[in-house]
């Protein structure tokens, strides 16, 4: 575990956290600095970057606990937004894998994911296939 991991500091109870719910493998808390009443964040114990470097085992924790916590939510609002920023391009702060669960109501100013990208790509459809290509590979 790095030493300047805020989440890792979590993990090992060197940092208090508002803890939600703890399985084996993963932990969910209440974020720090949140954008909703009980937006949580639900993260693996050991620390991984990028969500491709967990385990299939961590994967199917952490997922599983993101809906309990995500079911949960729904004791404060209606729905609930899942996000994950996978590196530090996306958006991701913390270089530590991490889920957030963000309860939604209506009218609460936030608007769907596409409403974050300005600036979408109009694909030909020889770049659509050539896109298909190498994710496929």
């Amino acid at each position: 575990m790095p030493l300047d991991c805020i989440f890792c500091k979590i993990v090992s109870g060197g940092i208090p956290s508002g803890m939600v719910y703890e399985t084996a493998r993963s932990i969910a808390f209440l974020d720090a600095f949140p954008l909703a009443r009980g937006h949580t964040l639900v993260i693996p114990k050991e620390h991984h970057v990028k969500i491709q470097e967990l385990t299939a085992e961590e994967t199917s924790d952490l997922f599983g606990a993101v809906g309990v916590v995500a079911e949960r939510m729904e004791r404060l609002a209606p729905s609930s937004l899942v996000a994950v920023h996978n590196g530090r391009e996306s958006g991701q702060e913390v270089p530590h894998v991490h889920v957030h669960v963000i309860p939604r109501t209506a009218g609460d100013g936030a608007g769907p994911v596409h409403s974050m990208f300005a600036r979408r790509p109009k694909l030909s459809q020889e770049e659509t296939a050539e896109i298909l290509e190498k994710l496929k590979k």
